[in-house]
């Protein structure tokens, strides 16, 4: 078996992520969303991530600010 000598190129700290240009036109979330418990459940989900007191993940305080 042949090793892959391609290697994936790396991004350094402050380059750019995104691609130029200007968007088309605005963005709606809405439309992305199929029905109304849909839209529901993503609300919530932010709700929860940015004004509960158990967060998660990597942004879990270990002592309250």
């Amino acid at each position: 078996m042949a090793e892959k000598t391609a290697q994936k190129a790396q991004r350094t700290v402050g380059e750019e992520t995104y691609e130029p240009g200007v968007p088309d036109g605005p963005q709606n979330w809405r439309h992305k969303l199929r029905d109304r418990d849909e839209m529901l459940r993503y609300l919530e989900t932010g709700e929860r991530y940015w004004f509960s007191d158990e967060w998660y993940g990597s942004e879990k305080r270990r002592t309250p600010a």
